[in-house]
């Protein structure tokens, strides 16, 4: 009779597994966002497109920088280690942001929030000194579409990518961000 038991539910283990497979296969055949939206990025990779609103409703597109070493940053205001990163973007960015690189012509930062509150996000955005023009977000928190296609489980994650599109660091923190921004530059 154990072994009956251990045998059902094994068999209906094995059943729920394939099923989820079978679901999750089929919604990926059918579906190439998805495809991408699960592959890990690499560096070396071509950073995948992102085009959400900003605060004002305007549609900013991270291609609209293409020529730009530009570093994708996500997010959020309710995020500590974000928030205690932030003056390091600001002094990044100021530092950087004219300067000639070996394979792009300035630095941007291209911002993708995680908030669900737009007041929040914008405030956090202003109380931080964040002056870059790309600040963006969908409003949905961990469902964010841009989190899906970059495969963003935690926060803060930042990738930084050439005037080509193409992802050469990730995660660089502090001082690391300037140390890559200035081996990066024309001299």
């Amino acid at each position: 009779m154990k072994n009956l038991k251990k045998i059902g539910f094994a068999t209906v283990l094995i059943a729920a597994i394939t099923g989820f497979a079978f679901v999750n296969n089929h919604y990926n055949a059918e579906n190439p966002v998805a495809n991408a939206q699960m592959a890990n990025l690499n560096i070396g990779d071509k950073a995948p497109e992102l085009a959400f609103l900003n605060p004002d409703g305007k549609e900013m597109k991270l291609s609209e920088l293409r020529g730009k070493v530009v570093l994708i940053d996500f997010w959020a205001s309710w995020c500590r280690p974000c928030r205690a990163e932030n003056p390091n973007l600001v002094r990044a960015y100021n530092k950087f942001k004219d300067k000639k690189f070996k394979n792009g012509k300035g630095f941007e930062i291209f911002s993708l929030s995680l908030d669900q509150n737009k007041s929040s996000w914008v405030n956090a955005i202003e109380k931080d000194k964040l002056t870059w023009d790309y600040h963006v977000s969908d409003l949905k928190y961990w469902k964010s579409e841009g989190a899906r296609i970059y495969n963003i489980n935690s926060i803060p994650s930042q990738f930084l990518i050439d005037g080509k599109g193409v992802i050469i660091a990730k995660n660089l923190r502090g001082q690391a961000l300037d140390n890559a921004l200035a081996n990066l530059m024309v001299k």
